[in-house]
């Protein structure tokens, strides 16, 4: 089914190994498959490519490179992509600030772009744009549902804590404006960081009675082990994204008792989600993350769209991917005016599995129909 050729950083990976007609659909994908965060790509990946696989189209190529997590290079390759293979559409970036190198450009150039994690809130405000859809979320979404369930659950003097760059700051940015309320404060930390030694010194020095962090990859792993190592004792909150099942394990017992907001669950119940788990699990030999989950969708997506149009009629193949007419694994799924998801967030909590290891639990809906609050400046 497959065909993998190394090309220096990147890889290619064909779907199927039938020579390309005029009539095949070439998908560019430019992801994170090396260095720290490089399991978010990796997982993207093999979600977005089971899906084609359970397809049985023999129609669609896909182009796969490593971007290193650099923006330079994720520029080059997405114009190497259009210029040199012409891609119909290119996918897969996991870092706002790589996002913010690529999209802009690449939609104005007409090629449609489909993110499978990635949600600036420029690309959902006023850069918005016909051909960008974002198929995971917008980057306050999570973080705003879990302000949302702290406010509920009674917290009332939370620290906040994120990386500086763009994804950070739209975290932080959303989880006060759902959660309605003041902060005892903002720290901000380094992408890549790995010594946390002086916010944890901050952290204890203050009146908090909680604290909601987004650390995402490895800088997560990095943090949680020193919190532990630290002795201060303050309930744990944060999205996904610092609790995926890969990063809970490496952090072991200090992310226990953590309750974190997600878009999915693996033991969310519906068929669709059933499916995937378990094909994922038998195809790879792990439990799937929410980046597996989102590839999975956006792999879905397009060739739902694919059923009624080709890229070439862009107007056609917009609309039908505007019509998100397919089974998503988180259940209910459709597009708002800046095409971008509205959907349910739930929250989890991890806890110790049947093996001894963190898992998390799915504890129920933190914000029903949660919709991007940057829409309204999208001028589409």
């Amino acid at each position: 089914m497959k065909q993998i050729t190394r090309l220096g950083l990147g890889l290619l990976l064909s779907s199927s190994l039938v020579t390309a007609h005029a009539d095949d659909v070439k998908i560019g994908m430019i992801t994170t498959l090396s260095g720290g965060g490089s399991h978010l790509g990796v997982d993207v990946r093999d979600g977005f490519m089971l899906a084609l696989e359970q397809s049985g189209r023999d129609d669609v190529e896909v182009l796969i490179q490593d971007d290193a997590r650099r923006p330079d290079l994720a520029r080059s390759l997405s114009n190497e992509f259009m210029q040199r293979d012409k891609v119909d559409i290119l996918t897969g970036i996991i870092w706002s600030n790589l996002a913010m190198a690529v999209v802009p450009s690449v939609v104005r150039q007409g090629t449609f772009y489909l993110s499978p994690n990635a949600g600036p809130s420029d690309l959902a405000g006023r850069m918005c744009h016909e051909n960008y859809f974002n198929v995971a979320y917008q980057n306050d979404n999570l973080h705003g549902a879990m302000g949302a369930y702290m406010r509920k659950e009674g917290y009332e003097r939370p620290i906040i804590m994120a990386p500086n760059y763009p994804a950070g700051t739209d975290a932080l940015a959303g989880f006060k404006h759902l959660y309605e309320g003041e902060v005892v404060g903002e720290l901000y930390t380094q992408m890549g960081q790995t010594d946390y030694a002086a916010e944890i010194a901050q952290i204890r020095d203050s009146d908090a009675d909680s604290l909601f962090f987004f650390l995402p990859g490895g800088m997560g792993i990095s943090f949680m082990k020193q919190w532990e190592s630290s002795g201060v004792d303050m309930p744990i909150f944060g999205a996904a994204f610092s609790f995926d099942e890969i990063l809970i394990k490496a952090v072991g017992s200090a992310a226990i008792g953590a309750r974190n907001t997600s878009l999915w669950a693996y033991d969310l119940e519906n068929e669709a989600n059933e499916r995937f788990v378990e094909s994922f699990q038998a195809t790879y030999d792990r439990m799937p993350t929410l980046y597996a989950a989102q590839g999975y969708d956006t792999a879905n997506l397009i060739l739902s769209a694919l059923e009624t149009a080709h890229p070439d009629d862009k107007d056609a193949f917009r609309e039908a991917l505007r019509a998100a007419d397919f089974d998503s694994v988180r259940g209910e799924f459709r597009f708002g005016p800046n095409q971008h998801p509205i959907q349910d967030i739930y929250v989890r909590e991890v806890v110790e599995g049947d093996d001894g290891e963190p898992t998390n639990r799915l504890m129920g809906i933190a914000v029903e129909d949660i919709q991007d609050i940057y829409f309204e400046q999208c001028q589409m």
